[in-house]
């Protein structure tokens, strides 16, 4: 009996039921660890005290985790805004013209590869028990799954940024100033390396295409700002 639950376990695993808030979380840690160390490593370059480093990074923490959040609620909200508006829609079409909205299913089911008389038949059940949820679902394409979220998301998004972007900040405040772009890096790239493994992981995607995507993008986008902080070298003491 045990081994049967199991193997209903494991035919059942789908992925795609966490795609919404992992990827909202995995955009907001990678952010959190890029640009945080990103911005370090500019002022690390310009500078040779401590102070202006740990504020910069600490402000831009705060303010990153505050626009992912805000940023990700607008979008998703936005996307609430339309997928609403279409259900509205949808229910007055059937209200006015129910045939015509009964031809559109049918022809869906068609599609998918149904004959045109079982692709009726299907239609008419499907319309006698929930006729707004199938057409929501098949004509729209709106599910549990692709639902917007927008609070969830901004959630997940603001609080991966945060707890990506602290990772960096600690590092500021704990190694040596002398030479710590380089070390800035190095660490960023190891939380971004795990950070793109636990992401592939969960999502049950390539480890390793992940690991090499995140790694390139990381060190272009760090040498870059790096790159900057050296051409407008400013001793701020």
């Amino acid at each position: 009996m045990r081994k049967e639950e199991e193997l209903d376990d494991y035919l059942n695993i789908h992925y795609i039921h966490r795609s919404n808030w992992l990827r909202a979380a995995v955009l907001g840690a990678n952010d959190g660890i890029l640009s945080t160390a990103s911005i370090a490593i500019g002022v690390a370059a310009a500078s040779d005290i401590r102070e202006p480093v740990i504020l910069a990074t600490l402000a831009g923490l705060v303010a990153g985790a505050l626009s992912m959040a805000a940023g990700e609620y607008v979008s998703v909200s936005s996307q609430t805004d339309v997928e609403k508006a279409d259900i509205e829609r949808e229910k007055q079409e059937l209200n006015e013209m129910p045939e015509i909205e009964l031809q559109r299913l049918t022809e869906i089911y068609e599609k998918r590869g149904l004959k045109k008389e079982t692709a009726l038949t299907v239609a008419k059940e499907l319309t006698e028990h929930d006729a707004l949820g199938t057409h929501i679902r098949d004509e729209l394409g709106i599910n549990e799954i692709s639902q917007a979220r927008p609070i969830q998301a901004a959630f997940a998004s603001g609080t991966a940024f945060t707890v990506g972007g602290l990772l960096p900040f600690f590092v500021t405040l704990l190694l040596p100033l002398k030479n710590i772009e380089y070390s800035l890096y190095g660490f960023a790239l190891f939380f971004l390396i795990i950070l793109g493994a636990l992401a592939a992981r969960t999502g049950g995607s390539s480890i390793v295409k992940a690991i090499i995507r995140i790694t390139f993008w990381g060190t272009v986008a760090m040498g870059l700002t790096a790159l900057v902080g050296y051409i407008f070298n400013v001793n701020v003491g």
